[in-house]
Formats: C-alpha cells, structure tokens, sequence
C-alpha cells in the first residue's frame, strides 16, 4: 500500500533534533518505506540527519510519503506525532 499526506510543522522550533529523534523512534518497528518532502527535496525518514537537512521551520508543509504492508498504520503514528508536535509544547 502506498499512502501520502500533507502536514504542517507545529513545532516552535521547526524540525530540530528533538522532533526528529522521535520521528525516527516511532518509525522502528515498522516496516514501510518512508520518506518526507519539503521544498522540492525529498528524504529517508528514518535518518536523523536527513530530517535536520531539510530544515523545516515552523508552519512548513512536509509532504509524507509511506509505502509498504503497515503504511496506513505508520501514516497514522506519524500524522499523530506531527498535531502532538512529537512530544513538544
């Protein structure tokens, strides 16, 4: 299955280390394929690193892209972290 959604950044400092070690944390124990896309450029999200390139600040639209047998279940842990700000008030 392959899903794709768009969301916003809520957190304050955009997507910075916390936010993404959390991306990335939520993404073990799946097994899809995922990857976000942000100004054109398109990136594993499973690599924190990747995630801290694409410089996401606040309110930027990320395009997610999730591909494999548990894609609606990650889209929606990942759709969950994005409106929780992965943790972050």
């Amino acid at each position: 299955m392959k899903l794709m959604r768009k969301v916003r950044v809520k957190n304050a400092m955009g997507l910075h280390a916390r936010p993404a070690t959390g991306i990335v944390r939520l993404l073990q124990g799946t097994k899809s394929a995922v990857s976000f896309t942000y100004r054109k450029e398109t990136i594993n999200a499973r690599s924190i690193m990747s995630i801290l390139m694409l410089a996401a600040t606040k309110n930027s639209l990320i395009t997610i892209l999730v591909e494999g047998d548990d894609a609606q279940e990650t889209m929606e842990k990942l759709v969950d972290g994005f409106e929780n700000h992965f943790g972050e008030q």
